[in-house]
């Protein structure tokens, strides 16, 4: 097992925020390598503080790269379009000859935070219009499901969710008034899996990885990206303490044998944070390309914002 922390104000600077100000985040990756033309996607997540028009997750993207640093932007979508309140970290996957985007967004019925998918014959051409329903809070017993990363695995694809598992005897309105269970503290942030044959049709697995019974990571523990190191499972993982930090997460490492249990390595603190205190560095994603590793991550910058960045190692 190996993964060598950095530095993160090393990495290169894919997106800017809009502002640099307190609530503007640029980030929440998902990154895909598609070998047949050696393009790399890139999803991420636009973000404004609440009460500035469009606020929260207002947008996603697309770019594309030939490097896997520098990208130009193929598409966009809005939250308009899903007539939710927010947008939060998608997946790109192409499944035969077709492109699938899986989106977390708060479900405009419950306030509920879901994910789904949408297809198209490349990534340019996705409308949101068309989404198809992947898992609801409500199908699997939750107050939220968000944020997947998607790995196949022997002809299996394997779709890590967080999930919102409720704590207590708090209210609907108690938890999603403000539409984000996740920021109440009425709730513990979990990974959970999901799997497919098809990658259209999803299976809910259960829990996989919990929060900690004390210490850094004992109020969220979201697993963002799985690989391979040799005969072992790797994964970088989102942790915080209480709700004061649902969107400060600092970065954990876990290890698993068989993708379902997964064992904390970094138990007495995080293994990477920024240099500038107790802020955020989260939503990682790792992407192998033959002898090379591109690492993208979401960090906090000391005026509050929150950059889109890559590591390239190899």
């Amino acid at each position: 097992m190996s993964f060598e922390p950095f530095d993160a104000t090393r990495g290169d600077v894919i997106r800017d925020p809009l502002s640099n100000e307190d609530g503007y985040w640029v980030g929440a990756p998902g990154a895909t390598f598609e070998p047949e033309t050696e393009d790399f996607y890139l999803t991420y997540r636009i973000r404004r503080p609440r009460g500035v028009v469009p606020d929260r997750g207002a947008e996603i993207r697309i770019a594309k790269s030939k490097d896997g640093i520098h990208f130009d932007d193929i598409w966009s979508g809005t939250k308009d379009q899903l007539s939710t309140t927010s947008i939060e970290r998608c997946a790109l996957l192409k499944h035969d000859s077709k492109w699938i985007l899986y989106i977390s967004y708060v479900d405009p019925v419950d306030q509920r935070w879901r994910t789904d998918l949408v297809r198209a014959d490349s990534p340019e051409k996705f409308k949101l219009a068309d989404v198809e329903p992947v898992l609801t809070a409500g199908d699997i017993d939750a107050e939220g499901v968000k944020d997947p990363f998607i790995l196949q695995v022997d002809g299996v694809y394997h779709m890590y969710l967080s999930y919102a598992i409720r704590v207590g005897d708090a209210s609907a309105s108690e938890m999603h008034s403000t539409s984000d269970a996740y920021n109440t503290g009425r709730i513990l942030s979990a990974t959970g899996l999901a799997t497919s044959d098809n990658a259209l049709s999803w299976s809910w697995q259960g829990g996989v990885f919990m929060p900690s019974e004390s210490g850094w990571d004992c109020y969220a523990a979201r697993i963002g990206t799985v690989w391979k190191e040799g005969d072992q499972w790797l994964a970088l993982y989102d942790g915080s303490a209480d709700v004061s930090e649902n969107y400060e997460e600092r970065c954990g490492l876990a290890t698993s044998d068989d993708l379902r249990t997964w064992h904390r390595v970094t138990v007495d603190g995080p293994l990477m944070q920024p240099p500038h205190g107790k802020a955020a560095l989260r939503y990682f994603d790792v992407l192998k390309v033959e002898d090379q590793q591109f690492i993208y991550y979401e960090l906090a910058l000391p005026d509050g914002s929150h950059d889109l960045r890559v590591l390239h190692r190899g």
